[in-house]
């Protein structure tokens, strides 16, 4: 859990400072479960910069309750939370100064959006907290009022969450909630889960990840690891003290996270291979007609091709959707044998390229439309689909036919620039098992949004 907040101050001499206005949101890691906003009387004057800056003067704070009126709400709002805040050691030395002067001492875990945005987004031209999120495309009203940049924050820890391949903060997070622990029964773990799409993860005593897997319904797939009883169920039940996930909001990401994040954390319970995830692609080749062909083959990594599929079935049955949508020839898409006129020709399907009726010229055109869509090799794109929230979209990038990574914007936000797009875009390692989950849920889900991109690069 944790307590995203931000402080005004009067300004001053070190340590002599006082809270102007004080906003705390508490984050489970997906949404924000309680807030509290409010201006505070410092009891002492603001510096005149400061009131230039936030626009918070003294008048404003003279009937605004003094920093002990709140400090219980603080103390109950921030319990058990790890505080995040851009620039957290101010912020946390400027609450521990102001209780200190109350003779309670206030201590909590802290977590810097400042220092997790250099590790996880390298490379901004600035780091302060205006010029960042405006760099990555999130919204901010009221700079430098308490709540405006907290909600900035929000959005950006959200997104530092999201762009943690490595699932540090995540471990930390259940490190420091004992309510997490497991000391009574499985069941409490699964009442505690949603039945989203995402990927879940299984933590032992130590918050070291042991599963990690996806799911559509992540309380169902959790229950299903604790009703099993076959030995690896069972060790792995009596190990789990945690359970954390990671809304993806489409099945898409979640796929690719876990592809990554199991090859990355490499959890004790996952099983790990370096065989690719697919058995069998498709190949393309020109016959001495002209006529390109495609074939289905085992596949081989040493050669280009065009898809791929977990087996022969999903293989053949793709290739004849493909032949029937594009008009293409079973012979030449080799699943007929012999010579003369194919069985499509004969219900129509086919324009005769079997018995050279129609030309090279324009069955390859077709052939090449097919092979674009299926391969998005050379492609810039993106592909948008659902997001987290109501309000939210997710986007996959491809540059020059490679997968760079997925991230999230919101509606009211255009993906307009690409320089912004390649910000928010968590990046992820391109492979040949990335671009099976790809192409694979692309031949699956033909709505969805595909923008074509334009690039200077």
């Amino acid at each position: 859990m944790y307590a995203i907040l931000d402080i005004e101050t009067t300004g001053g001499k070190y340590n002599e400072e006082g809270i102007t206005e004080i906003a705390i949101y508490k984050f489970d890691g997906h949404t924000v479960i309680d807030q509290f906003i409010s201006l505070v009387n410092p009891e002492q004057p603001i510096q005149p910069f400061v009131v230039g800056l936030t626009g918070i003067n003294n008048d404003m704070l003279r009937n605004a309750p003094k920093f002990y009126e709140v400090a219980k709400r603080i103390v109950e709002i921030t319990k058990d939370c790890i505080v995040v805040a851009h620039n957290a050691k101010f912020d946390h030395r400027i609450l521990r100064l102001e209780f200190r002067r109350l003779g309670f001492d206030y201590e909590r875990k802290t977590l810097c959006t400042v220092e997790l945005s250099k590790k996880l987004i390298p490379g901004q031209t600035s780091y302060s907290l205006g010029k960042l999120v405006r760099a990555l495309g999130i919204p901010l009203s009221d700079r430098h009022r308490a709540n405006g940049d907290a909600q900035a924050t929000v959005k950006l820890f959200k997104m530092l969450l999201a762009k943690d391949s490595q699932k540090e903060i995540l471990k930390e997070s259940v490190k420091n909630e004992p309510s997490k622990q497991l000391d009574t029964k499985l069941v409490q773990l699964l009442e505690e889960l949603p039945a989203i799409t995402g990927v879940y993860y299984l933590h032992n005593s130590d918050g070291d990840i042991i599963y990690i897997g996806k799911s559509k319904n992540i309380r169902k797939k959790v229950n299903q690891h604790f009703t099993n009883d076959n030995l690896k169920a069972k060790e792995l039940q009596k190990e789990v003290a945690a359970v954390s996930f990671e809304a993806t909001g489409n099945e898409l990401i979640a796929l690719l996270k876990e592809n990554e994040e199991v090859k990355q954390n490499k959890p004790k319970y996952n099983k790990t291979s370096n065989k690719p995830i697919f058995s069998y692609a498709l190949y393309q080749f020109v016959d001495e007609k002209g006529y390109i062909n495609l074939k289905i083959a085992r596949a081989d990594a040493r050669k280009s091709n065009v898809t791929t599929f977990s087996n022969m079935q999903q293989a053949k049955s793709t290739l004849r959707n493909m032949i029937s949508s594009y008009n293409l020839c079973d012979r030449l898409c080799g699943l007929e044998l012999g010579t003369g006129k194919c069985f499509g020709y004969t219900i129509k399907n086919c324009h005769g390229a079997c018995i050279d009726l129609e030309s090279p010229l324009d069955y390859n055109a077709r052939v090449r439309e097919l092979i674009e869509i299926y391969s998005y090799k050379d492609q810039n794109m993106l592909v948008v689909d659902r997001g987290r929230e109501v309000d939210e979209k997710s986007a996959l990038l491809v540059e020059n036919g490679e997968f760079k990574g997925v991230g999230y914007f919101n509606l009211n936000y255009q993906l307009n620039n690409l320089e912004i797009v390649r910000s928010i875009i968590t990046p992820m390692k391109n492979d040949r098992d990335v671009r099976h989950i790809i192409q694979s849920y692309l031949r699956r889900n033909k709505k969805l949004k595909i923008i074509q991109l334009q690039t200077n690069d």
